[in-house]
């Protein structure tokens, strides 16, 4: 009888675990046996593997070999244990030594020629790695441009099992990553290419100032879709942290580019109104993987012609809208994914959208039942609406050239700041973050501020959820105009960003 051991991880979402690979060998005839709760395609790795050790010059036990994946209860899903199943194998029959395995993470799938592939999730499997404990990894050479990105681990890429092997006896080096250096993002549209629209214009710097929500109405070509491309241009990069998160989500994904594997820029995702639940929120067979709203995390989710997308798909937002991540449960486990973005919704005002509103033929019930697609409880999450109109003349704008995404992007800079020291000691980076009973209790404004917003909250005109989100809004409007606490007439202001209909 022989046994050794290897480690590797397995994900949950977004969070590892650290996964004790045993190899025991003898006692009995020819034969590969899996326990500790394996996927299909992991059950597949005992002849993947098995043919990779064979094509790379290494023997392969004639004798039982039980494969065990601890902690056993934790599904294991996918083929990034196969080089660590290789490892654990050969050296409990001694082909190989077995004092490098210890406290190294194992990562890579194997092809039957002994190649060592990519997988997905390398980055956030190494966080958990280091965060255990372990001082070092070895992973497929294609993944290193990603495996770079985790400070604290001492980091070797092989192409091949051989190459993994002649390491292991001594006789060769791992591959190293480059030294990772920043790279400059790619640029962002700039909002100098939007011609007019003034309200639509203020009413993206002051989202942008409060990662605020977002519905933009209008027929088509007045420049909603030009707006929401240029959001992530006024918003600030993303700290190293939540360059971590991002980046962990689109490891995951299997997104990542390797020019910039590090994302530094808020993302931009928009999805097409075809798109599925489980696409959108996140889903699959087994553990489920992530959606379009955790890869828009800390970033710009954008529903264009928002009304074709149907109720199921847009009611599927309201919790995480609230929660800023999402817990999906599926027969193997639960899985937990962040998804804190800026929703920004466009929609035409009516079914037939004609550039002119005097050329539309929908009727008023039409129109109704057209923009009643939105329902109620997820309007009352999206802090800001504005309607876009038609240029009536271009040469009047052309005259005067409109503001570049630089100056407005100081603007907001600054708004962000003030913002950022008054919630420091909570933890909340923007306003539209901070919970309503702190903005009633421990920030309350005086009754003759918040006025207005009573009168609306008596006759109905708005929530009570809307009202905590008016005075979200203004107190972004007080940040961008340079004073300590908003006044009414901020308070206005933001119940009339409200208040505004989207028909």
């Amino acid at each position: 009888m022989a046994l050794a051991k290897a480690w590797s991880v397995a994900l949950l979402g977004v969070d590892g675990r650290m996964i004790e690979i045993e190899a025991d060998i003898g006692g009995g005839a020819p034969k590969v046996t899996m326990v500790g709760l394996p996927d299909i395609g992991l059950k597949e790795a005992k002849d993947r593997v098995r043919s990779a050790v064979r094509n790379s010059g290494e023997t392969w036990p004639d004798e039982r070999v039980i494969l065990g994946l601890s902690p056993a209860n934790l599904p294991k899903v996918g083929s990034g244990y196969d080089l660590g199943i290789a490892a654990a194998v050969m050296a409990a029959t001694g082909s190989v030594p077995a004092t490098k395995l210890l406290h190294t993470v194992l990562l890579g799938e194997l092809a039957l020629d002994g190649r060592v592939r990519a997988v997905r999730g390398v980055l956030p499997g190494l966080l958990a790695a280091r965060n255990a404990g372990y001082r070092r990894a070895v992973v497929p050479a294609e993944s290193l441009f990603e495996a770079a990105l985790v400070d604290g681990l001492e980091i070797g890429g092989v192409a091949r099992l051989s190459d993994f092997v002649g390491w292991l006896k001594g006789e060769g080096e791992l591959v190293r990553p480059e030294p990772f250096t920043l790279q400059e993002p790619t640029l962002v549209p700039d909002l100098a290419d939007v011609v007019g629209q003034p309200e639509a214009r203020w009413a993206l710097e002051v989202a942008a100032a409060g990662g605020h929500h977002l519905l933009m109405t209008g027929p088509p070509g007045v420049g909603k879709t030009m707006l929401a491309k240029r959001l992530p241009g006024l918003l600030p990069r993303l700290s190293a942290e939540e360059s971590l998160q991002v980046t962990a989500v689109h490891s995951i994904d299997g997104s990542l580019s390797r020019s910039e594997p590090l994302i530094t820029v808020p993302p931009f995702v928009a999805p097409h109104h075809s798109i599925s639940v489980p696409a959108l929120i996140g889903g699959g067979s087994g553990l489920a993987v992530p959606g379009a709203i955790s890869r828009a995390h800390r970033g710009i989710l954008f529903l264009d012609e928002v009304c074709e997308f149907g109720p199921e798909r847009l009611e599927s937002l309201r919790t995480v809208l609230e929660e800023g991540e999402v817990r999906i449960a599926r027969i193997k486990g639960a899985v937990r994914y962040p998804a804190r973005f800026q929703l920004v919704l466009a929609t035409n005002p009516c079914p037939c959208a004609p550039a002119k509103e005097a050329d539309c033929v929908c009727s008023a019930s039409a129109r109704r039942r057209y923009l009643g697609r939105l329902s109620g409880p997820l309007l009352d999450r999206v802090d800001l609406r504005v309607r876009l109109r038609p240029l009536s003349a271009l040469s009047a704008h052309l005259s005067e050239p409109p503001e570049a995404s630089a100056a407005v992007r100081e603007r907001v800079l600054e708004a962000r700041e003030r913002a950022g020291k008054r919630w420091a000691e909570h933890g909340w980076p923007t306003n539209a973050e901070v919970p309503g009973p702190v903005l009633r209790r421990e920030f309350a404004l005086p009754p003759q501020v918040t006025a207005l917003l009573d009168r609306a909250l008596e006759r109905g005109a708005i929530t009570a959820r809307g009202a905590d989100r008016c005075l979200r809004i203004a107190w972004t409007l007080a940040d961008l105009r340079g004073t300590d606490k908003p006044e009414a007439d901020e308070v206005a202001a933001a119940l009339n960003f409200r208040e505004r209909s989207s028909g």
